[in-house]
This record gives structure tokens, sequence and C-alpha cells, in this order.
């Protein structure tokens, strides 16, 4: 059966010119089944869709297109359960809407309420806000849903899990009694099925199929340390590689903050990207990725959530994701258009049950891994250094560097002249000494040991970039 293109979903000039600005080509199956329901159909909805398959746009796009601009009400309530996904949702909207004249407006904790108040006094169409920022607001009567006229509860299973069932039923007491209310939510636990039976009227069910992910040309290993040592780790494993173009995951933003500012302070070329960046920034930061000004990317799940990079070689859990869907969703972004890729999972010993459940649900095999030695990564960088300087003799090399050579060894031999330039250019991304040793982690009541003597700290107690030899900067990224 041949797939509907956006126009023939319903769609206004208006959006369509914004979609083709955005870059999207056709609807994916939850937008395929979501935006003529929500267009044609008077009916509350419930769908049922996995992170990352254009949930937002699912909703955004079809009731973008309805709402009038010239309201003076709010007239969409979006709730979410993190403030990173309602910004990011935010996000999305402002650019879905293209050039139709309406106010979106995220409103989450640990923005000035005192901002949000002055905010909320002038025309707002669409908020997205957290159940919990969104109460601050109600109690204080600064937010009038009474005007309402959609209801979307995105990511409602996580909300649940947050403890926010009784906080959205307050809040939906308070909006139009006729109201549209949309229910977004990746499993459907008897919870959300039995808010849905509270909360909506007569509603119809949108389930996607789930497509299978060809993950045969993806490794994954995963290696299991002491916190403290994930980082060194995490160095010695993208040095290790003559190439690497990849996705750091996190668990939180200040996870994303801290590991950025200990990679760049190791003279690692890195980004890092969560809710709190402006869209102008996220743009920037995407931008340096795609060209490959910067090979490291460090994200939260919320944060990666709609980003389509191609030719990713590794994904690395620096920390495991919540669920087993989300962890085949991540481990998805490499070893894509018939090309490899290696998916790196970095593991506490407490994080074991954890990681083994994950490869029981998704009937997937990761393998333990050894961690690449010292001498190891030194050799594979002796043999770029050698497969570069090769590469420049064959191109040709300028007259300039072969006078600078009889100069240089017109005093001293060859041997010492070659050893001599090498070290000058070379000398701190072959020395040993950037690397810290790596203890084994204490498990099953074993004491941890080392090979060499470490006096480190503890990663999550030194909050101050590495000293010393940790300072120096590695030229390769």
């Amino acid at each position: 059966m041949q797939e509907k293109t956006f126009r023939e979903l319903g769609l206004s000039d208006i959006l369509l010119e914004a979609l083709e600005k955005k870059g999207f080509k056709e609807p994916t199956p939850i937008q395929a089944a979501t935006i003529p329901a929500v267009l044609q159909d008077q009916r509350d909805i419930i769908g049922q869709a996995a992170t990352g398959t254009g949930k937002t746009a699912a909703f955004g796009l079809p009731i973008i297109d309805m709402i009038d601009p010239q309201s003076k009400h709010i007239d969409v309530l979006v709730m979410s359960p993190t403030r990173e996904l309602t910004l990011q949702v935010a996000n999305e909207l402002n650019i879905l809407k293209g050039e139709k004249k309406l106010v979106v407006t995220p409103i989450y904790g640990g923005q000035s309420l005192e901002k949000q108040k002055q905010q909320l006094k002038k025309v707002n169409n669409i908020i997205i806000g957290t159940p919990g920022r969104l109460m601050d607001h109600l109690r204080g009567k600064k937010l009038d849903l009474s005007e309402v006229q959609y209801v979307v509860l995105d990511e409602a299973d996580e909300m649940l899990n947050s403890g926010f069932i009784e906080d959205i039923e307050f809040i939906l007491s308070k909006t139009n009694v006729d109201r549209r209310t949309l229910l977004f939510s990746a499993t459907m636990p008897n919870p959300i099925l039995k808010l849905a039976k509270t909360v909506m009227k007569e509603f119809v069910t949108i389930e996607t199929k789930k497509a299978e992910m060809d993950m045969s040309r993806v490794s994954q290993t995963f290696y299991e340390l002491r916190e403290s040592d994930k980082l060194e780790a995490l160095c010695r494993l993208i040095d290790v590689e003559e190439d690497f173009y990849g996705l750091i995951f996190c668990r939180t933003k200040r996870d994303v903050d801290m590991i950025n500012e200990k990679m760049i302070s190791r003279g690692y070329s890195t980004e890092a990207m969560h809710g709190d960046l402006s869209q102008f920034q996220r743009e920037r930061v995407l931008q340096k990725f795609r060209k490959k000004i910067c090979k490291m990317l460090i994200v939260t799940d919320v944060a990666a959530r709609g980003l389509d990079i191609d030719n990713l070689t590794h994904v690395i859990n620096y920390a495991l994701p919540q669920d087993p869907e989300s962890y085949v969703h991540r481990a998805g972004r490499t070893g894509r258009a018939g090309k490899s890729g290696q998916v790196v999972s970095l593991i506490t010993p407490a994080e074991f049950r954890k990681l083994s459940f994950i490869k029981k649900i998704s009937k997937i095999d990761i393998e333990k891994g050894d961690l690449p030695k010292v001498e190891k990564i030194i050799q594979n960088r002796k043999i770029r250094i050698k497969n570069s300087i090769q590469k420049e003799i064959e191109q040709g090399l300028e007259n300039e560097f072969y006078e600078f050579a009889n100069d240089i060894l017109g005093q001293n031999s060859l041997e010492d002249s070659i050893a001599g330039i090498l070290k000058v250019a070379f000398k701190s991304e072959l020395a040993e000494k950037n690397y810290a040793d790596i203890k084994a982690p204490q498990r099953d009541g074993r004491k941890s040991f080392s090979k060499r003597g470490s006096n480190r700290r503890d990663f999550n107690r030194d909050r101050n970039r590495p000293k010393n030899n940790n300072q120096r900067r590695r030229n390769k990224y």
C-alpha cells in the first residue's frame, strides 16, 4: 500500500511549507494515523508510540492547524514529565508552526517563577509545562485554563512513574469540560488506562507497529568499572580507535555538562546537548557535529530525541538507559545503511542486574569486554602517525619542508633528526603517563586491585579539572 503524503493527510499550505523547510519528506506511521484522526474526528485519542517516532509532530501539526492565531486565551495545554522534554516539545512546535503567528510558551521548574507569571499575563496560544510547575501557577491563580480546547498528555507513562497522576487530574479539572484530550505513551500499564477512562470521553486508540531494527552489523559490548573510572575508560575507548564519531549518553543534564567539561579539559573536541539549550544553541551544536568539526556529542535521551545523524561509528552508554526499549533505540543510531557500528555500555557492579534485564527483554547479546591497554593505544597512535606521514609524502611535500629537513640533517644524524621531530610533534600523544590506572571494581565481596598504584580521586567528588598529566591536550580530537 502506498504511503500517504503530508498533503494527503489534510494539512494546510502554511504547515506544508514549514515541513518542507524542516526537511520532512513523508509522515511516520504514528503521524499518518494521528494527524487525520485529530483533523477529522472529534473523539479523544490514545496513541501508543515509542520515543523517536515523530510523536510531537503527530499531535502538534493538526492542533497548530486548527487553532486561531487571533485567540486571546490559552487554546492548547501540553503536559510533559521533565523540563528537558518540555523545552524539546516547545522548540519543535515553534518550528512546525512555520509562519503562523502563534505564541508557544514552556513552563517548567528551575526557571524564574516571577518571569513566568509575567509571561502568563500576555497572550499564550500554546502552553507546554511540567505538572509540578503548572500546579504552582494554578495555586497562585496565575494560570487560566478555562478556554483550553486541546490537552495533550505526552509521555504519560513517564509522568505516571514520576508520581504526577494526582497533579494531572487536578490540572485537568481546571480546564474546559468540552476540551479534546490526546494521551501518548510508549507503554500502556493499567494505571494509564484507568486515567484515560477517568479524564477522557469517547476515545479512539492508535497503536503503531514497532519497526524491526537490523542490529546484525552492530557489536555490543559492556565494561564493568567503578564509577570513578568511567571517564578514564571512555578516553581509552576513544583513543584506541582510528575514527570515532559518536553519541555519548548520560542520565542527567548535570552529568552531560560535567563530563563535557572534563573531556574538554583533557583536550577532546566535544559538545554537550540537553534541554536547557536554546534552539539557536542546539542548531549550532548539531551543525558542528554533522560537519564533524566535533566528533563527540554528549547528550541525554530527551535531548537526542528526533536527532537523525548518519554514519555514527559509536554509541556510548556512559549511563544505562531506564528501560530496554530506550537501549534498543540508542543502539539503533549506529550500524545503519549497511555500515558497522559499536555500542558500548560502561556499567558499575550495581548496574549488572539492570544490564541483564535489558539483555533478556531485548533478546540481544551484549558481551563483556576488556578495556584496551595503554600500550595498545600508544601502538595504534604510532601506526596512525606513520600512515599520515606516508600519505603526505605520497601527495608531495612543498620545497620549504625539504629545505627545513636539510637544515636539520646538516646538524644531526638521520635517526636523531627523525626522533627529535617525532618527540616535538607527538610527545604528549605518545606518553603513557597521560593515562591513569583503572582498578577492578568490587563485586561479590572481592577487593579491588590494580596492576599499578593509583591515588586518583573519585570522579563524583572531583569537581575540579584534572591536574598534571591529565591536562595534556590530545591533538587527535
